[in-house]
């Protein structure tokens, strides 16, 4: 529905179930046990699980990390019959981005991701590309080296996360076909430290200031899809915040993924009107909860659009 002033207004009804329970994600049918949101990655994925073919199974774990002025994204997925390793360096003073990636075909499990966020090691070597997340004693380790990232300039990165005591927002979402599922895990508010260096120029994370993010998601869906998402973590006052926001992806009967983080401690919100200017979208978006506890501007001065067919 189109809303005052040219905008896109998206509404859903409050959906809030939590999951408390520690039981497997999948029953003996591989359909979800209980669809809903929590606080901590309690369900357990096990591939093995999964009854549609290897061949849709998708799996990815996907890092952001915000300096002041820069940011840069890293993505190691295995899409089935495809996986995709991903960079991207955003520099906000321009404003100007690069994604690179690899393809690789048919992986199907090969690259070997592992089945929880608490520990573990994702990789993938070639002879361009080196991207490394280590997952140890609470630190989360990234490391990229790309060759000819932009052309002839090459790009790397040593990253440190920390991942501090806290809940996290966590959604299991069913659509409404067999077999098909949706598991996913935002980690907010991580303080990052370490560099990244593109074309010989570095630059320094602040661990004070600056802060990384984990979307994990592992699951089957369904070809024809859209989602919006929005993440944030800062500091107010002195106190961790954040917030994650969306919707769109399969069915949110049970539960939606809009959560406010304060101070360690995360607030279920319910509905969240997403209201985006339908002909420019770097003119000012808008987002408004409805209990009133989310009301955010945002100001886009990036557009990273790309045609993907995956």
């Amino acid at each position: 529905a189109l809303g005052e002033e040219g905008y896109v207004k998206r509404r859903r009804p409050m959906r809030n179930h939590e999951v408390t329970t520690k039981h497997a994600l999948l029953d003996e049918h591989g359909q979800l046990m209980e669809p809903g949101w929590s606080r901590k990655l309690i369900q357990e994925y096990r591939r093995e699980a999964i009854k549609a073919p290897k061949f849709r199974i998708k799996e990815w774990d996907y890092y952001f990390v915000m300096g002041k002025d820069f940011g840069v994204a890293l993505t190691i997925s295995d899409l089935g019959y495809m996986g995709m390793i991903s960079a991207s360096y955003l520099d906000f003073t321009k404003p100007w981005e690069h994604t690179e990636s690899v393809l690789i075909g048919m992986p199907m499990g090969k690259l070997k991701l592992p089945s929880d966020t608490s520990s573990g090691v994702t990789e993938f070597q070639n002879e361009r590309l080196k991207m490394r997340f280590e997952v140890k004693d609470g630190k989360r380790h990234l490391t990229c080296d790309f060759k000819k990232f932009d052309g002839d300039k090459d790009f790397s990165c040593d990253i440190c996360l920390v991942q501090p005591q806290m809940d996290t927002l966590v959604i299991a979402t069913p659509w409404d076909k067999k077999h098909h599922f949706y598991y996913n895990q935002k980690i907010n508010c991580m303080p990052a430290s370490g560099w990244i260096d593109y074309a010989g120029e570095r630059r320094d994370f602040d661990e004070t200031t600056d802060f990384g993010i984990l979307d994990w998601g592992r699951g089957v869906w369904t070809y024809d899809n859209y989602w919006y998402w929005g993440s944030g973590s800062g500091y107010v006052d002195g106190k961790p915040v954040g917030f994650n926001i969306g919707y769109g992806f399969g069915n949110t009967k049970a539960a939606t993924e809009n959560v406010i983080f304060y101070d360690g401690v995360a607030h279920k919100i319910d509905e969240v009107s997403f209201n985006i200017p339908k002909d420019d979208f770097l003119k000012p978006w808008t987002f408004s909860s409805s209990d009133g506890r989310f009301e955010m501007d945002f100001v886009p001065i990036i557009d990273r659009n790309s045609l993907s067919d995956y």
